[in-house]
């Protein structure tokens, strides 16, 4: 009925960060050479590294991107100038990879000096509206997992696009449904004539349980993005069949606004939209305009960093103005959507030596949104719950073929990563996150020990925090929430 992760269409793969110390040198020191650069070292903005001859500084977080090849003027490094004597390459890379992640903070400052304290940092986690049905997940389990006390804000995913109109996705699961005093947050079974009862009466209950957490109701997904080419011919009635949606007096207190999941602008998703590079910020305007400053409005993006890729063919940064915050979907890179592969993390921070495709990593879309002036502290790093897979893999290594998806419980290709966790272990780090090679099977995904680094990354790059899909992939008592929260 509806996706069950959200593809994104990209690619990439992860290491934890700060797998080697950094020796911090001025940028300013005289022409003797920098400690040499090396591919396993993470770098921060200010360090200073040396290779072929040449000082190089890092203009932002990086690893695994040789300063002679990525100097030029977007690129991460800047050419500091001819260097003589210092220290010499290391004949050998460090053997194994770090098992924790990194126990002190890093001694430089980061790229963009955080905009707001770490309290007010958003943990914003999907909750899935089908996930009451075949996963048995439902919004007392936020509660019992201690999700509840971690988040700043729920995702609730979807509400349909029909007509371009908000509509409602699924009625049953939305505010029919009947718990009963087992099933529900506080205790107590809803009455036949209650005026309302599903998943939109048992978040009110979680919210007066939780008085801090704000409920966004979210809109389209991979599924149901097709109607946005209609909203986009007419914004003012789309944002105003939204607003009586999310404003229905059945369940206004419920939610406190609204997150558009445009999947893709004058781009192709499931489908194909052609509305023009300013659809997008148009369909925006009229939603600010409509649900006025006091409601939350936020929308999941591509995360496309390659040159001239989705990001690039729609006027996202005028969008993005109109929002509270923004969540570029830094995963579903690579996945077993490509049958033969190559192997390849879904969610990789930064590149590296062999991905598939230039630009489909976390840290390129995340540069490439500051590049057109969207504020670091608007942004947040996604992180996915879940693993990719393939199955007749024969390397261990990334790049390996294969013959197709490996068997998920609910999906080809894809599994949870509770259920990884132990089904299939890491066996190493790529790029910012692990994949794990058993059998014939190989998968990537996220670990809480790789999560640790990712949020140091964005610590670093002053980003409003984390964002992941979706809750009832983690674990019962909720360890990948936890490694956010901890480091966020």
């Amino acid at each position: 009925m509806h996706k069950t992760t959200r593809r994104a269409l990209f690619a990439g793969a992860v290491v934890t960060a700060a797998s080697v110390a950094v020796p911090v040198v001025s940028a300013s020191a005289a022409t003797a050479c920098a400690p040499a650069w090396t591919s396993s070292a993470v770098y921060v903005k200010g360090n200073v590294a040396s290779q072929n001859g040449h000082n190089y500084t890092a203009k932002w977080w990086t690893q695994n991107e040789s300063p002679a090849t990525s100097s030029t003027e977007w690129a991460v490094w800047a050419d500091s100038g001819v260097c003589e004597g210092g220290t010499t390459n290391p004949t050998t890379a460090p053997t194994t990879a770090p098992t924790t992640a990194p126990t002190t903070a890093p001694t430089t400052p980061p790229t963009t000096s955080p905009t707001v304290n770490p309290g007010n940092k958003w943990l914003v986690g999907y909750f899935a509206e089908w996930g009451v049905y075949g996963r048995g997940y439902h919004v007392k389990n936020i509660d019992t997992s201690g999700s509840a006390s971690k988040l700043t804000h729920i995702l609730y995913a979807f509400a349909n696009t029909t007509g371009g109109r908000c509509t409602i996705g699924d009625s049953y699961a939305d505010y029919e449904k009947a718990y009963t005093a087992a099933e529900s947050v506080d205790g107590v079974a809803d009455t036949w004539d209650q005026p309302l009862r599903g998943s939109f009466n048992q978040l009110r209950k979680l919210k007066k349980k939780y008085p801090h957490l704000k409920v966004i109701y979210s809109v389209g997904g991979w599924t149901w993005s097709g109607g946005f080419t209609q909203a986009a011919a007419n914004p003012t009635a789309f944002a105003d069949s939204c607003y009586n949606l999310v404003e229905d007096p059945r369940w206004a207190d419920v939610f406190d606004g609204i997150d558009i999941d445009w999947e893709y602008p004058n781009s192709c998703g499931l489908s194909c939209d052609a509305s023009g590079p300013a659809s997008y910020a148009n369909v925006l305007t009229a939603l600010r305009n409509k649900f006025g400053s006091s409601n939350l409005i936020t929308s999941a993006i591509s995360a496309d960093g390659s040159n001239g890729g989705k990001l690039d063919v729609a006027d996202y940064a005028a969008g993005i103005a109109k929002l509270d915050k923004v969540f570029p979907m830094t995963y579903d890179y690579f996945g077993a959507f490509a049958a033969q592969g190559p192997t390849a993390p879904h969610s990789p921070l930064t590149s590296y030596a062999g991905i598939p495709t230039a630009g489909f990593n976390s840290d390129a879309a995340i540069q490439k949104l500051k590049s057109k002036g969207v504020p670091a502290s608007k942004i947040l790093l996604g992180i996915g719950f879940y693993g990719r897979g393939w199955t007749g893999v024969t390397q261990a290594a990334p790049g390996g073929s294969a013959t197709g998806g490996a068997t998920g419980t609910y999906e080809t290709g894809i599994e949870d990563y509770k259920v990884l966790k132990t089904k299939c272990p890491a066996t190493g780090t790529v790029g910012g996150t692990a994949y794990a090679f058993c059998g014939n099977n190989w998968w990537s995904y996220d670990t809480p020990s790789t999560i640790a680094g990712k949020m140091t990354y964005g610590k670093n790059q002053g980003l409003g925090g984390a964002f992941f899909w979706e809750l009832s992939g983690d674990t019962t008592n909720g360890e990948l929430i936890t490694a956010i929260k901890n480091n966020v």
